[in-house]
């Protein structure tokens, strides 16, 4: 790692590298209402809108954190009311082949989408490193892509699919020490 504020985004790939065996559990339960369904939510809700946000921030370039703001108003307001609904009602899991539908009952829900998908690609999109702005590129054409593939399996492709992407951030940590953020 180059520097210590890379930490928060060096370290994502581990929070969904998880997430991952999370979501093992859920298909081992059979899907239904269950702790793992919740604590899968949990981390793909709000902890993710929190974490990428507040991860890219001490990392942007001169300049980008104004920019940032937007998308870390939408990570608060997001994260919070995701939280409160985590908090207050049952979260369910549908086995469906290879994907698993989860079912969050949130008001809104494309707008708390929409909220999601602004504060994580687009703090990324927004943080002038080249190469998280690549990332940031990448996490938003595989979330129109699984959208797209997978319309009803939506949450549980796209985080197989932020897993994967974790190599980008990979090569943005390895990034020779010293070297000024490529803008």
């Amino acid at each position: 790692m180059r520097r210590a504020r890379d930490l928060p985004v060096a370290a994502l790939p581990l929070l969904l590298g998880a997430h991952q065996p999370v979501e093992a559990a859920v298909r081992d339960t059979g899907g239904g209402c269950s702790p793992a369904a919740t604590a899968w939510a949990v981390i793909a809700l709000p902890l993710l809108a929190v974490r990428v946000p507040a991860g890219v921030l001490p990392t942007a370039s001169p300049g980008a954190p104004r920019r940032l703001w937007g998308p870390l108003a939408a990570c608060l307001a997001t994260a919070g009311v995701l939280a409160y609904c985590l908090a207050t009602r049952p979260v369910t899991a549908e086995i469906r082949g290879r994907t698993i539908g989860y079912g969050v009952n949130v008001p809104w829900m494309p707008l708390g989408l929409t909220g999601h998908l602004f504060a994580t690609p687009g703090a990324l999109l927004l943080g002038g490193d080249r190469r998280l702005r690549t990332l940031g590129a990448v996490l938003t054409a595989g979330a129109l892509a699984c959208s797209a593939l997978w319309r009803l399996d939506f949450a549980s492709t796209w985080c197989a699919f932020a897993a994967v992407v974790s190599l980008l951030v990979l090569g943005w940590v390895r990034r020779p020490r010293g070297a000024p953020p490529v803008t």
